[in-house]
């Protein structure tokens, strides 16, 4: 079996950190709102992988390279970060329930937008 390209599997791990999100502030959240949540997710991350290249050409700024090196190991330990803040703010909704979580989910779905990139640049 072929070696699993680690940019892939992190963005495989942020976005399963994605959906328990959506999960949990659907569930706690202020009403049911499953269907704006998980809208919410798959527009955002898809706007940022495929508006992220346009701007970064306008505003003249070189393309970065994905997260996870095999040069540079501790990329990996700090790529890691990504998917545990992921759920991390999947509990948030837990200990505090009641409350729109709106922007938690864009901020969740563009940390996984960024993760998908990079695994997209990595297949490249």
């Amino acid at each position: 079996m072929k070696r699993f390209e680690p940019n892939l599997l992190l963005a495989l791990s942020t976005g399963l950190a994605l959906i328990l999100v959506v999960i949990t502030t659907s569930f706690y959240g202020s009403a049911v709102l499953l269907p704006r949540n998980l809208v919410l997710a798959a527009a955002c991350s898809i706007g940022f992988v495929l508006l992220n290249p346009p701007l970064m050409k306008m505003m003249r700024l070189k393309p970065r390279p994905p997260m996870i090196h095999r040069d540079s190991p501790g990329t990996a330990a700090w790529a890691g970060l990504f998917p545990m803040f992921v759920i991390l703010a999947a509990a948030v909704p837990i200990f505090w329930p009641g409350h729109d979580y709106g922007l938690l989910i864009i901020i969740a779905a563009v940390w996984f937008g960024v993760t998908l990139e990079s695994a997209i640049k990595a297949s490249r």
